[in-house]
C-alpha cells in the first residue's frame, strides 16, 4: 500500500509540475499579458508599471523561476483589478460558497440517483426504468446555463417561491444545486443502474435468494453494497468537478464562488488572479483524484496489487 501511494504521490507532482508550466504560459503564448491589462486610456507610464509589477521584464526562465518559487510559497500574484488584493485571498475568500454548494448538489445526486438507479435495474424493462433512463439522458443532454434559466423563471419569476440569485440562506442553494446536481443525478442512476444489474447476475446473489433470504436484504444490503464502488469512485471524482467547474452555473445565479471569480477575473482582464484560480483548480481536482485513488485501492486490493 505504502509503495503504491508513494508512486501516486510522485504521479501528482509531475501533474501539478507540468500544469505549472502550462498555466505560466498560457497567458503568454496567447498574446501580451500587459496589452490584455491596459485600456484604450492607458499611458505609455501605465504600461511600463504593469510590466514590472508583474515581473514580464525579465528573461522568461527567469520568470518561470520566481512564479514557481512563489508559488511554493503560496504566493500567486496580486489582482491587478480592484484592491491589488493577493489572489490567493481572493480565491480562498470565494472557496467555501462553491464547496458548500457542491456538497449541496452531491447530496441531491446521492439521496435521487442512487435508488432510482437500484430501482431501475431491479425493475429492468418497466415503467419506473423507462422513466429513470430518461431523467438520465435529459440530464447527460440538457445545458445546465438553459436549464438554470428556465428554473429561474418558473421558481423566482412565476411562482415567486425561491430567489433568483445571491447566497445567504437555504432557500438561494435550492436552484443552483438542482441545477448542478441534476446531471451528476443522471450520471450516478446510469452507473448504479448498470452495476447493480452486474451483481444481481453474481452467483452469491443468486445463493442468498436460494437460502430464502428476503428480497429487500438482497437488493439494499448485499447487492447494493457491492455495487458502490464504482458510484463511489465516480461521484468522488467528481465532486472536484463540481467544486472547480461551476462557472456557468455560479454566473447565472450570481454566486460569489471561484467559478465566478474565474468569470469575473476575465472580464476584468485579471491576469494574476486568473492564473492562479486555474492553478488552484487544477491542484484540487488532481488532490480529489489521488485521494480517491487512494481509498479506491484500500477498499478493492486489486487495484493495488495490479500497479505493483
Amino acid at each position: 500500500m505504502q509503495r503504491y501511494i508513494s508512486r501516486r504521490l510522485i504521479q501528482m507532482i509531475i501533474a501539478l509540475f507540468l500544469m505549472s508550466v502550462i498555466v505560466f504560459l498560457l497567458g503568454r503564448l496567447t498574446g501580451d499579458p500587459v496589452s490584455m491589462l491596459l485600456s484604450q486610456y492607458s499611458t505609455e507610464e501605465d504600461r511600463v508599471r504593469i510590466t514590472e509589477q508583474l515581473g514580464l521584464n525579465k528573461p522568461v526562465l527567469e520568470q518561470y523561476g520566481i512564479f514557481l518559487f512563489n508559488a511554493l510559497k503560496g504566493d500567486l500574484g496580486k489582482s491587478v483589478a480592484g484592491d491589488n488584493r493577493p489572489a490567493l485571498a481572493l480565491i480562498l475568500e470565494r472557496f467555501p460558497a462553491s464547496l458548500k454548494l457542491a456538497l449541496v448538489a452531491l447530496i441531491i445526486s446521492t439521496l435521487i440517483g442512487i435508488p432510482l438507479g437500484v430501482l431501475s435495474a431491479v425493475r429492468r424493462g418497466s415503467f419506473l426504468d423507462a422513466l429513470a433512463r430518461l431523467i438520465a439522458l435529459l440530464g447527460q443532454s440538457l445545458p445546465a446555463f438553459w436549464l438554470g434559466i428556465v428554473l429561474m423563471y418558473f421558481f423566482s419569476v412565476k411562482l415567486r417561491l425561491l430567489p433568483t440569485s445571491g447566497y445567504g440562506g437555504v432557500r438561494h442553494f435550492i436552484l443552483p444545486a438542482a441545477t448542478m446536481g441534476l446531471f451528476t443525478v443522471a450520471a450516478v442512476t446510469r452507473l448504479s443502474r448498470s452495476s447493480m444489474l452486474e451483481v444481481l447476475d453474481s452467483e452469491y446473489i443468486k445463493l442468498a435468494r436460494i437460502k430464502g433470504v428476503s428480497e429487500a436484504i438482497v437488493i439494499w444490503k448485499h447487492a447494493l453494497r457491492n455495487s458502490l464502488i464504482p458510484v463511489i469512485t465516480f461521484m468522488g471524482s467528481f465532486f472536484a468537478t463540481m467544486i472547480t467547474g461551476a462557472v456557468v452555473i455560479e454566473t447565472v445565479f450570481s454566486w460569489p464562488g471561484i467559478g465566478r471569480l474565474a468569470y469575473e477575473s476575465i472580464l476584468n482582464r485579471d491576469f494574476p488572479v486568473m492564473q492562479a484560480v486555474i492553478l488552484f483548480m487544477t491542484s484540487l481536482y488532481i488532490l480529489a483524484n489521488l485521494i480517491v485513488d487512494i481509498l479506491y485501492a484500500w477498499v478493492d486490493p486489486r487495484i493495488r496489487y495490479t500497479n505493483e
